[in-house]
């Protein structure tokens, strides 16, 4: 018996004929500004590129307002950021921070906190080298996000990972590498006063 074709599948779209998002044109309008603070666009320029930028709707329409200016430096291409715990410890967020494609912690003596909640991450994938040490690293991350944990060495101090699988899309993996050293490696979601104190002071728009 023949096989029938499969009847209405959408029409493939290319990849810049995808529909773009408030995050998108925002993204768009602030490279613009960018550039007219510096000197390349001029202000009526801008004016009418703003306006084709908050009403654009697809990929297509937002590249080419942007295609002649220099491309921004990918978060993926910037140097590691490196965390030691030293003695009194060492901590970044919760709170927007620049999130770089790799990330090294150190736990020393004093320990070391990754907090991821409260950024915006549009990186498909960050590494985290986390070597627990003396006192330990704790990677906390947003629910809907997921993290790997296959690469790490638990050592002695054991790896402790209570997050859950189930990965929003758009959402980065966090990778984790390294070793667990004395004090071991945890990574997992806000506990319930990190909730209490997230849910009272709400992130700004």
């Amino acid at each position: 018996m023949t096989a029938q074709p499969p009847e209405h599948l959408p029409p493939a779209v290319p990849p810049g004929g995808l529909r773009a998002s408030h995050d998108d044109r925002e993204a768009v309008v602030e490279r613009l500004r960018d550039a007219a603070a510096e000197g390349r666009i001029g202000l009526d320029e801008l004016d009418a590129r703003l306006e084709q930028a908050l009403t654009a709707k697809t990929y297509a329409e937002l590249d080419v307002l942007t295609a002649d200016l220099p491309q921004p430096p990918s978060p993926a291409d910037q140097p590691p950021l490196v965390l030691k715990g030293g003695l009194h410890g060492a901590s970044r967020g919760p709170g927007s921070w620049d999130v770089p494609g790799h990330v090294i912690a150190r736990g020393g003596l004093g320990g070391v906190k990754l907090d991821f909640t409260r950024v915006e991450c549009r990186l498909p994938e960050v590494t985290v080298e986390a070597y627990g040490e003396a006192a330990g690293v704790t990677v906390v991350i947003p629910d809907g996000w997921a993290a790997d944990t296959g690469a790490l060495d638990p050592g002695i101090g054991g790896l402790k990972d209570t997050t859950t699988p189930d990965r929003l899309p758009g959402t980065p993996l966090i990778r984790l590498t390294g070793s667990g050293g004395m004090a071991g490696v945890v990574v997992r979601h806000p506990n319930r006063w990190e909730r209490r104190k997230l849910n009272s002071n709400p992130a700004r728009r």
